[in-house]
């Protein structure tokens, strides 16, 4: 094996074993530090990393994904008569420490000897990423940072998907897939060590982390930007212009469709389809409550806080502004 057992992970308390994950990368954080989850980006596993933002709690498809584990893998040796054993141990590459692995389980391939074995569940709308031979490219990382740290030639998953349809697949080891995967979790662990941050990317998931960690403005603050932020603001503005023009361009193909339809709901060309359905949502009328019902309205109003981004491209000669270079003067100072 290319692994040490780091710890046992039998008797250890969450609190234990997220302190244990804090010393490397896990199989599950592959696919962010590769920038391909949907659901977190690679700032907030730095974040997590260097404890300056708490692991979030595990959710319902996490806690019931663990609980059918056991059943899942019972499942596996019963249609392949392939013998799972459960690892209860904290793995670490010897080669390359900062890659950790939390095995569901080992088994033994004919061809392949020793392999890992991953169970996994997945909700009825996921249904066609699992589709024929496909497994889903998070997981593909997984396996392969997996099978990278044990030394391992290849990987089963099993996955129950919808609750009522078993499925099960082997994915061999790929060099190229590991040797890129070497490549930036170590230059992710790096950060780490450094304290240096992950610069933001443009996913979703980075989007949203950054708004948590900052949800709120002071009133009347300001601060001095280094000169990159005069190219981050061209970069803005820009690729908005062209989503303007895209917006205006999706729109046009839409109203032309929306004329050919007319009254009919759907239209059909070939194999594909145009739908102008019509669908009816009740909504409360606050205005009309709030004139009506004050004080219903005043109990139950909400206040939503929310910060809104503007951007205005600097002029190419900064002093041309009234007041920049005072303004500027002063932050320096203040700095």
């Amino acid at each position: 094996m290319a692994a040490i057992v780091l710890t046992s992970t039998e008797n250890l308390s969450r609190e234990q074993w997220l302190a244990y994950r804090n010393l490397g990368i896990g199989g599950s954080d592959a696919s962010v530090v590769c920038g391909v989850n949907k659901y977190k980006s690679p700032l907030e596993l730095w974040m997590e990393k260097t404890g300056k933002s708490p692991q979030k709690e595990a959710g319902e498809p996490a806690y019931w994904g663990t609980r059918l584990e056991s059943l899942i893998r019972n499942e596996f040796t019963l249609r392949t008569g392939i013998k799972v054993i459960t690892v209860n141990q904290m793995l670490q590459s010897k080669e390359y420490p900062f890659m950790l692995a939390n095995l569901d389980g080992v088994c033994r391939c004919p061809t392949h000897g020793k392999c890992v074995f991953e169970a996994k569940t997945a909700n009825a709308f996921k249904a066609e990423q699992w589709a024929s031979d496909l497994v889903p490219q998070e997981y593909i990382l997984q396996l392969q940072h997996y099978l990278c740290v044990t030394g391992y030639s290849g990987a089963y998953i099993a996955v129950l998907v919808g609750g009522n349809a078993f499925q099960w697949k082997f994915v061999p080891r790929d060099e190229e897939i590991i040797s890129m995967l070497i490549r930036y979790e170590r230059d992710f662990w790096m950060h780490v060590q450094d304290g240096v941050p992950i610069p933001p990317d443009g996913s979703k998931a980075c989007s949203e982390f950054i708004s948590q960690q900052y949800p709120n403005s002071i009133a009347q603050s300001k601060i001095l930007l280094p000169d990159s932020a005069a190219d981050l603001i061209r970069r803005h503005n820009e690729a908005d212009g062209q989503m303007e023009m895209f917006k205006v361009q999706k729109q046009e193909a839409a109203n032309l469709l929306k004329q050919m339809l007319g009254e009919h709901e759907m239209g059909v060309v070939g194999d594909g389809y145009v739908k102008w359905k019509t669908s009816v949502q009740n909504r409360i009328d606050s205005k009309l409550l709030e004139a009506e019902q004050p004080e219903i309205f005043a109990k139950y109003k909400m206040a939503i806080s929310q910060r809104r981004f503007t951007v205005k491209e600097p002029t190419s000669t900064y002093e041309h502004e009234d007041g920049y270079v005072q303004d500027e003067l002063q932050l320096r100072k203040a700095g």
